[in-house]
């Protein structure tokens, strides 16, 4: 899938807004500076954490994608720009087994003069850790297993609900005072840690937001080939490739459907190299 003619670059030398408070603009901008040739501007003036965090303290309104969307709006709104672009993240467990730390990383960019919204998405392990301490020694252990101080940590006295919540521990000596200070507050003596999921806490979800910056640029450079506006990309999977024994459609892709977010401009391509599905993947074979 080639880029359209009719638009090869419309975003250089364009600035588009970045509201942030937790240094992603040095993953985000690069990325998209080099790749469009934009400049990606931090915008401070509103604490992002209003919007929701992730220690629970201030729970998020909304879907991802509706945070995401939100934070931008904010953004384009006190830089005065039609473009803008906005991070937000999600923590579970990974789709496929179900037992791993897994974050979900949306990168919305809005482009208010083409009508436009595109996501690039990155998906992939999380450093997410938690442990409920009985003492120091058992604390340091959790630290250490986790990564710390590069990853940074969060210290509650009691449990992992408790509103008394110390941040941003980034130094060993830091990390023992505090430890220190709450186990006296705590009633059971037991502290719970948890790494800081916070971007510029956490090096492992930055990386997950570079790479979303990276899909983002790709669906950006990828232009309509019939009104040439960016985003032409991936819209649906058909399912219906045959089974290789009996020939039953199965649920396995067989094509995949780009689309213009604009015009509404469809391209179906057939799946390339493969033409029939493993048996084990057949409803009728493997009921």
């Amino acid at each position: 899938m080639g880029s359209s003619n009719h638009c090869p670059n419309p975003y250089a030398n364009h600035r588009v807004a970045l509201l942030t408070q937790h240094g992603k603009e040095h993953v985000i901008g690069p990325v998209l500076n080099t790749a469009l040739g934009c400049r990606v501007e931090r915008v401070t003036g509103y604490d992002t954490d209003l919007l929701g965090t992730f220690t629970r303290d201030i729970p998020r309104a909304g879907t991802q994608i509706e945070a995401a969307r939100k934070k931008a709006r904010i953004g384009m709104e006190l830089a005065e720009l039609s473009l803008g672009l906005a991070s937000e993240g999600s923590f579970g467990v990974d789709p496929v087994a179900g037992m791993f730390p897994w974050n979900v990383e949306f990168l919305l960019f809005i482009d208010d003069l083409r009508e436009i919204e595109v996501v690039g998405v990155a998906k992939g392990q999380a450093n997410s850790a938690y442990h409920l301490a009985q003492d120091w020694a058992a604390a340091e252990r959790f630290a250490r297993e986790a990564g710390f101080p590069e990853h940074q940590l969060v210290l509650r006295p009691e449990g992992e609900n408790d509103p008394r919540i110390r941040k941003g521990i980034a130094a060993w000596p830091e990390l023992e005072a505090a430890y220190a200070s709450a186990a006296v507050q705590s009633a059971s003596g037991r502290v719970f840690l948890e790494v800081d999921l916070r971007a510029h806490a956490n090096p492992t979800r930055m990386e997950n937001i570079r790479l979303a910056a990276e899909d983002l640029a790709k669906k950006l450079r990828s232009h309509c080939p019939v009104c040439g506006v960016p985003g032409f990309w991936l819209i649906e999977r058909v399912a219906g490739l045959p089974c290789s024994d009996c020939g039953t459609p199965t649920r396995e892709t067989c094509a995949e459907i780009h689309g213009c977010r604009k015009c509404g401009h469809r391209v179906t391509h057939e799946r390339i190299g493969r033409q029939y599905a493993d048996p084990g993947r057949c409803d009728y074979c493997n009921p």
